[in-house]
């Protein structure tokens, strides 16, 4: 199982056993560990070192064992925005996954469980979509996210489920202000509250445009 391209590889995973595991199924499907580290500290210098194409790294790393690895891909997405990252959990956190998709340039970021990776072809998979600049996010992941909503809409004006509903249409900001024969800076207001209600994390508004659209469609 090859992806469509080899990819350089710096893998930070705490756990010597899965992290060595991981050096072989990727190696096996093709790919090169330029760097497999245990800590945060390391992973930021591999990167330095070897300007990966995609960097693999575990959520909690020591020295505390909380969001150690997480931060240190959202760091190293700010200098460098367009550095693919995918990012292994061991449970589901909404801050986490929220974080990482606000990162660098809202593109080229997964957020996996960790049971994921003995999916071997699904976590290869991912691994070459977030390599050429796609987003992953754990089918797990999105269930949960959802089911703490009742429903994501409820909160909205009939006014803004209807800009809600033409941004699912893929209008823009101006066709709608001419359907609704009101003006563009009514829209964006609109648009504002509907991003705010939705309780959407801070991104491009492209990016949120599109998670406000998939609260729409699974409403």
């Amino acid at each position: 199982m090859r992806t469509d391209r080899p990819l350089r590889v710096v893998l930070a995973e705490d756990s010597v056993l899965l992290r060595e595991g991981l050096v072989g199924l990727l190696t096996r499907c093709g790919h090169e560990v330029v760097a497999a580290v245990g800590d945060a500290v390391a992973l930021a210098a591999a990167v330095e070192e070897y300007a990966p194409d995609i960097v693999v790294t575990d959520v909690r790393m020591p020295p505390g064992f909380q969001d150690e690895g997480l931060h240190a891909a959202v760091q190293l997405r700010e200098s460098r925005p367009t550095l693919p990252v995918l990012v292994l959990s061991q449970y589901v956190q909404r801050t986490y996954a929220s974080e990482l998709l606000d990162s660098g340039d809202g593109t080229g970021v997964g957020y996996l469980l960790k049971d994921r990776v003995g999916q071997v072809e699904e976590f290869v998979a991912a691994l070459g979509e977030v390599a050429d600049g796609g987003t992953v996010v754990d089918p797990e992941v999105v269930r949960q996210l959802l089911r703490r909503r009742r429903d994501p809409l409820e909160r909205l004006t009939p006014r803004e489920r209807e800009v809600l509903a033409l941004i699912a249409e893929g209008k823009s900001n101006g066709a709608i202000a001419r359907e609704l024969v009101v003006s563009e800076a009514a829209v964006g207001k609109h648009i504002s509250n509907i991003l705010t209600k939705l309780d959407l994390p801070p991104a491009t508004e492209t990016h949120r445009r599109v998670l406000a659209v998939l609260a729409y469609l699974r409403a």
